[in-house]
């Protein structure tokens, strides 16, 4: 990923907070037959240390197709996660010259995963149903019920859990951090505003990372 000091995602808090927001995820191998990519969510493996750990799964057979070894000899895997993004036109910089462009937030992860036993894997998926069914009124929960306990079993058979310990990452959020916070306002207005590129979620993202420069502006004033 092509790397710009003003757009760099290096604080870890930051990244696993990008993680848990948006979970959905991209795993990419490279395989003898070449490279191979398959979509699963993930969780953290949350401790109070500096390591960054993901626990996810894969429905058989990717964990053949993926290189994860059941004797233990898996491959380095690639993570990718991805937050709000989306077009930004040329006209909402508020001065010309300037080129569209794309905001986003990412991360690149790297790691080999190791895979879980049946009963880890079990416990995995328990909190991964939980974590998405809690917001709910009715929670589906996979142990809820004797039938519901049943059925988890079965899943279990069907999945192959891992953990993956992050040994290396790249992360980056561009959010117009190198334009002037005039700009940066009327981006965010035109991002909540009706029409073809509107992205709410990509606004109160870009208000987010920003904040200290609007506030400052808020705060001095007009000259």
């Amino acid at each position: 990923m092509r790397q710009n000091p003003d757009y760099a995602l290096e604080d870890l808090a930051g990244i696993k907070e990008l993680i848990r927001a948006h979970p959905w995820c991209i795993f990419v191998a490279n395989t003898p037959a070449g490279l191979i990519a398959s979509h699963y969510p993930v969780m953290l493996e949350e401790s109070d240390d500096d390591e960054l750990v993901l626990l996810s799964h894969v429905g058989r057979p990717d964990e053949v197709k993926l290189g994860l070894g059941g004797d233990g000899e898996s491959g380095e895997l690639l993570a990718i996660v991805q937050g709000p993004h989306g077009y930004i036109s040329p006209s909402w910089y508020g001065y010309r010259p300037n080129v569209p462009t794309w905001n986003f937030a990412t991360a690149h992860l790297y790691g080999v995963p190791e895979v879980l036993s049946d009963a880890e894997n079990l416990a995995v998926l328990h909190r991964l149903v939980e974590h998405f069914e809690s917001p709910l009124p009715d929670p589906h929960l996979l142990d809820s019920t004797e039938e519901n306990s049943e059925y988890a079993q079965r899943i279990v058979r069907g999945t192959v859990g891992f953990r993956m310990r992050i040994t290396r990452l790249e992360a980056k959020e561009k959010m117009n951090q190198d334009k002037p916070a005039e700009s940066v306002r009327n981006i965010i207005e035109q991002l909540r505003a009706p029409g073809p590129y509107s992205s709410p979620a990509l606004a109160d993202r870009m208000e987010r990372v920003n904040t200290e420069k609007l506030n400052t502006e808020k705060l001095e004033g007009p000259e």
